[in-house]
């Protein structure tokens, strides 16, 4: 019975060592939970793109209306309706059996008068020699003269009466004015057009390439002019601004676009001013009359970065975000924004290159708590 009672006073002292190792260990780490973990960004400036998102309209390049000049039954009409047609090409013709008559006729008219001038100038000739030897009055002769121009001007009218001729039986084969795109017919076979007035028959549209017309806030237009003079923005390319074009769907048109100009009014209505991009069209997805977004370059803004929308406080005193100082304490910062592009914030000032910058995990922070700061990465999209 003595020896069992060491045995267990031995066990017992182990048994207490063990605790008390345990303990210190957990003394050791710090007797909490560890720090939480946020994402953040680490700040990168650099030269950044201020993009630009407006309301446009696509207009044809060139639109031209098909129109009869000459007056007449339609009997042929050549073109399928929504085709390319070329300059010149011929889209109706109209009955020419009235024009080519006429036509005849003032050919007959010239030929007539062309005998009559050949008479009176040959007269003439003859009267020269016996004025001279006073054989006959100068009266005669005068009138000889006078007959012989009074001949040339009747073959001057008839020539411009052959030539009117031909013009209006050229009219009667309807050609296009422009290439492009023709629309509906207006007409079909047996139609009486031209009475009157020079009757509509198609449409044709230069759609390739298209005008876009977007529209901007005159102040916002003067605040960039004024900071491009100032400096504190870059011009957008040597080129000009190009632009993007947003359909409806969301999608983007593939081609970019060129800025051509900013008109020099302002819309009093409105206050916008009107700017014009011209857009490629080769494969014809862009109509005219569409609605459309205008995505536009219009400066680069230098040493700033891009920032997602979620990592900025905005509120009337002023935009904050929160930074991540190396001991993983954390502080808010003002920031000052130059814009919004696809989602994210363009940050002009208030940060500095190495800093980081929360993105998520706001909800994990408490007073006075220091954090572990993790790279950030956006979720991608759902499919």
């Amino acid at each position: 019975m003595m020896l069992r009672y060491p045995f267990a006073l031995g066990l017992a002292a182990a048994l207490l060592a063990g605790c008390g190792q345990g303990a210190g260990t957990a003394a050791a780490q710090g007797g909490g939970p560890p720090p939480p973990e946020v994402g953040v960004i680490t700040v990168a400036t650099g030269d950044v793109p201020l993009m630009t998102e407006l309301p446009g309209r696509l207009e044809p390049l060139r639109v031209a209306q098909v129109r009869a000049r000459a007056a007449g039954i339609v009997q042929q009409r050549l073109f399928k309706e929504g085709s390319d047609v070329r300059a010149g090409q011929v889209l109706y013709r109209i009955d020419p059996a009235p024009y080519a008559a006429a036509q005849a006729s003032a050919q007959a008219s010239l030929a007539r008068a062309e005998a009559n001038l050949g008479q009176a100038a040959g007269l003439a000739q003859r009267y020269k020699p016996l004025v001279e030897a006073n054989a006959i009055s100068k009266q005669d002769y005068a009138n000889a003269v006078a007959a012989q121009k009074q001949a040339e001007a009747e073959v001057a009218v008839a020539r411009a009466a052959v030539r009117t001729a031909e013009i209006n039986l050229s009219h009667a084969a309807v050609t296009a004015p422009i290439s492009g795109r023709i629309g509906r017919s207006l007409v079909t076979e047996g139609a009486l057009v031209g009475q009157g007035e020079a009757t509509p028959l198609a449409v044709i549209q230069q759609v390739d390439p298209l005008y876009v017309n977007f529209t901007q806030s005159a102040s916002e237009v003067l605040n960039l002019r004024r900071a491009l003079e100032q400096g504190r923005l870059k011009r957008a390319g040597p080129e000009g601004a190009q632009v993007r074009v947003l359909l409806e769907d969301g999608s983007e048109h593939p081609q970019p676009g060129q800025l051509l100009f900013a008109d020099l009014s302002v819309d009093p209505g409105t206050g916008q001013v009107t700017l014009r991009a011209e857009v490629p069209n080769p494969r014809g997805m862009l109509l005219p009359g569409m609605y459309v977004r205008v995505r536009i370059e219009q400066g680069r803004a230098g040493n700033a970065l891009v920032l997602p929308q979620q990592a900025v406080t905005r509120s009337p005193t002023g935009d904050t975000v929160m930074v991540v100082a190396p001991d993983g304490k954390v502080a808010p910062r003002t920031i000052k924004l130059g814009g919004s592009q696809a989602g994210s914030w363009v940050v002009l000032e208030g940060l500095k290159p190495g800093e980081q910058v929360m993105v998520d995990g706001f909800q994990k922070l408490r007073p006075g708590q220091t954090v572990k700061p993790v790279p950030w990465s956006a979720a991608p999209a759902k499919g």
